[in-house]
This record gives C-alpha cells, structure tokens and sequence, in this order.
C-alpha cells in the first residue's frame, strides 16, 4: 500500500537540479553602477531595432507570427541560409532546452565541459538524463576527451564555442574530428553565443558543419552583439528533420511579435554590428594587456570578456577583488559555479566603465593609479 503523500512530487531528479544563479546587479549604497557581470553590449541595440519595436508595440492585441518568417528570412538572407533550416526561439535557451526534451530521457547521456555553460546541465537533468563532464585543456574544450567519454548511452554533445566564461575557442579542423568520430546517432550541439565577436581565420560557428551533416545543430543568439537581452531572441540552424522533430513541441506562439521585430532589423543592420565589434576588439585587447601588466593571468579571449585569475593570497583572491570592485560600483562575475574559485569574469564595458575598472584593479593590486 502506498504512502498518502500531502502535496504534488516532482519526479525524481528535478530536485537535484542546481538551479541557475545570474549575475549579480546591484552594489547597495554605491550611487552609479556599472554592470559588467552579464556580458551584454555597451553599445545597446541597434536604433533600427528600437524602432522596429516601437511600432510594434501599437499591435499588440495580435499574435505574434507563431512561424516567425520575417525574423527567420532576415537571418537565411543576412548568413546565406535555408530559411527552412532556420528555426526561432525565445532566446538559444529555450532551443537548447527543447533539444533536450527531444532527444534525451531516462537512461541517456550528454556530455558537457568542466566549464561549460549551467545551462546545459540543467536542461539535460530536467529532461531525466545524465550530464557527464570531462575535463578541459588550458580553460579549452578537449576533443579527445570528449570522444573517450562517449559510451552506448551517449546522446548528445555540448559545445560552447567560444566558450563561456573562459572566452577561448576550438579552431574548426578540431570540430570537424569531433563530428567524424562521434557515431552517427549522437547530436552534436554547437552553441555559438558569441561567434559574432570572432575574428579568427581557424573558427567558424557551424553553418558548413550543419549543412553537410545529420546531426549538427547550431545555435545563436541576439542577448550579446545584437543588444536584445531584454527580448529573447535566439535561432538555431538544423538538418531539417531536427527542425520537424523540434517543431512539434515548441510552443506554437513561442516569441513575442516585438522580439520578432526587432530582431529581424538587428541583424539586418551590419553596420551597426561591426562598430560593436570594433569598439570590442580595442578594448578586449587594452583590458587584456591592463590586467596582465598588474601580475594577473587573463585567460585569451575572443568574446566580449575577459576571465582574469587572481593570485592565491590573502587579501587579494577574487572574492577581495570582487568586495572591492563592488565597494566602488564595477560588478563583475564571480565564476565558482564554472569551477573558478579564484577568478572574475568581466564583460567589456563602455570606455567609462572599463578605464574605471583598470584604475580599481591598480588601486587593489597595490599599484598607483
């Protein structure tokens, strides 16, 4: 005889997911604050992009397009694509989620990184599966390790690329021995969150690697060069039976119709991208050379972000530097959750925010400012 229970159960497992923790916002008693823990654009979205949300916000009685053609045209037209391989979520976390209500259960495996993105390990656990985690090389995805991992069980495989929060990169040649050596029924799932951000003659985000293969799923974003944090914009691109099999869970009206908007005008202002990407591009490289000249190791970074390690000292590990830094209004990420005990992740804010940064940092280490 079963024991009465006093409340609805979750089924087993759900209660043993770690749920997600974001960055912190706020520094109490600081009158100016400058949030650089979420990776999102100093440059803010594109006026296009705001325009394109205003005007929709006069229809908002409507449904939004429960297809989202326009937004999925824009980004086939702006990336060379096959708008019917091309499918539109809010946000790469609910598609990353859906991925794994589809192809994962009970009994199943995926695999993940040491420092992977919390998402993943979440989605794979609330599908019933088991997250496996190997270890990386140098803060960098190993593909050998990923391969000696794969059991009969193994479904799926999870990459960032680049990767968050260390911000390095698997150049493609590697990518490419990872797919020809998983076997065929496993998905290999690249998230190129911050592909945008790359200019490395060795990466691509995945497009050829989706196009000429079963099962390779691509996924990107508008929360990080496109500034539509705020939205929840994401896409993925996929063999198009991933497309049909993904298609019948989703939700039927799954993003707003000012997300939509918007987003289609985002990508379609390049311009406006490249300036992002420029002012990204000087002070990826002056905050790099900054933290390094103060006797802090900063991991190489091709994102919009930094992951800087801290001496092992009292006085002047990451959580000292993380106290101080808030103390004067920089927040910054802490990375524990990564398996970061000693580091920090800083987004590459405005000029403002960045100088102010470098000067907190010289005061901390010790050094005049």
């Amino acid at each position: 005889m079963h024991e009465e229970l006093s409340q609805p159960v979750p089924r087993p497992g759900i209660l043993d997911i770690a749920a997600y923790v974001p960055g912190k916002e706020h520094a109490p008693g600081v009158a100016k604050v400058y949030k650089l823990s979420s990776n999102e654009t100093p440059l803010g979205p594109s006026p296009s992009a705001i325009e394109a949300f205003g005007t929709a916000a006069s229809h908002l009685e409507l449904y939004p397009d429960g297809q989202a053609t326009v937004l999925r045209q824009s980004i086939a037209d702006i990336h060379g694509l096959n708008i019917a391989n091309i499918l539109c979520g809010n946000g790469s976390d609910e598609l990353l989620g859906l991925l794994c209500h589809v192809y994962l259960g009970t009994g199943d495996e995926a695999i993940i990184t040491e420092h992977g993105f919390l998402v993943y390990r979440i989605q794979i656990m609330g599908a019933g599966a088991t997250p496996v985690t190997v270890k990386e090389r140098d803060c960098t995805v190993d593909v050998d390790a990923i391969l000696a991992a794969v059991t009969p069980n193994t479904k799926m495989v999870f990459i960032a690329n680049p990767g968050n929060p260390t911000g390095t990169y698997v150049p493609v040649s590697e990518i490419r021995r990872l797919q020809a050596s998983l076997p065929k029924h496993v998905l290999l799932v690249l998230d190129a969150a911050y592909a945008e951000y790359v200019r490395r003659n060795d990466y691509e985000a995945g497009l050829e690697l989706v196009s000429s293969n079963r099962n390779v799923v691509m996924t990107r974003t508008f929360s990080k060069v496109y500034g539509l944090a705020a939205l929840r914009v994401g896409w993925m691109y996929a063999p198009a039976h991933v497309i049909d099999a993904v298609n019948r869970v989703r939700g039927p009206f799954n993003m707003s119709a000012p997300a939509l908007a918007a987003g289609a005008a985002a990508i379609r202002d390049q311009a406006f991208v490249e300036k992002a990407v420029a002012h990204n591009k000087v002070w990826l490289e002056r905050l790099t050379q900054e933290f390094t000249d103060l006797g802090l190791t900063v991991t190489p970074s091709v994102t919009n972000f930094v992951l800087v390690h801290f001496p092992d000292v009292d006085g002047k590990r990451a959580t000292d530097a993380d106290e101080f830094l808030t103390s004067r209004g920089y927040i910054l990420r802490a990375v524990r959750g990564y398996g970061f005990p000693n580091a920090l992740r800083m987004t590459v804010g405005s000029e403002e925010a960045n100088a102010g940064v470098i000067a907190a940092l010289k005061e901390f280490m010790g050094r005049s400012a």
